[in-house]
């Protein structure tokens, strides 16, 4: 196998249109998962899809445009039966979008929105996909069984503006905890999901008159 071609990047901040498209498709955010939950394995098109049980004619397409922005990249290629085969891995570690795009004279704002959308539709899916097939850890009352990592919580408050950013930074404080964690080896590790959407609104100057 080659040696890996480009360089990894620890962090990306994401301020154009192009990666904000690549972003806006629950598919896309699905390679990109099943690449994040392997590393530092690299998997082929082929291990992609039996990751994501889907066809791998599905994929390619997908998978051009995420290396095409470079948020994913060919870490090295063989020759299987004559045909060069190419092995996958994150572009970077982490990846966050620049909050510069969400302005609200920014001609990335409509990409931003559906590049959130789309992992919001991506997470909806895989929740109702693996609670049917029973694989979810979910709460129960019987003591003989663990005890359940999995939580569900919806809470609309009203709070002043300080308290509303300092619990945004708690909340950000915990990601970056399991980002620089990173998989663990242990032979009993399970699969984590954590998406969090933390917004204020902002009141309405009619309410307020």
């Amino acid at each position: 196998m080659n040696d890996r071609m480009v360089e990894q990047l620890t962090e990306r901040e994401v301020t154009d249109v192009a990666t904000l498209k690549a972003l806006a498709d629950p598919v896309r955010i699905a390679i990109m998962n099943a690449l994040y939950r392997r590393e530092p394995q690299e998997l082929t098109v082929k291990e992609i899809a039996a990751a994501l049980d889907e066809p791998q004619t599905k994929l390619y397409r997908h998978i051009k445009q995420l290396e095409q922005t470079g948020l994913i990249q060919v870490a090295g290629t063989r020759l299987v039966s004559g045909i060069t085969e190419s092995r996958y891995r994150l572009g970077q570690k982490s990846l966050k979008i620049s909050p510069g795009v969400f302005a609200g004279d920014s001609a990335e704002r409509p990409e931003a929105l559906n590049a959130m959308l789309a992992t919001l539709d991506l997470v909806r899916e895989d929740y109702q996909r693996l609670y049917l097939a029973g694989r979810l850890g979910l709460p129960t009352t019987d003591p003989a069984q663990p005890a359940s990592p999995g939580l569900f919580s919806h809470v609309g408050l009203r709070v002043r503006p300080e308290r509303a950013v300092e619990m945004r930074d708690r909340l950000r404080a915990v990601i970056d905890e399991l980002i620089a964690e990173g998989n663990s080896t242990d032979p009993d590790a399970v699969e984590v999901t954590l998406m969090s959407l933390y917004y204020a609104v902002r009141p309405d100057r009619q309410e307020r008159s």
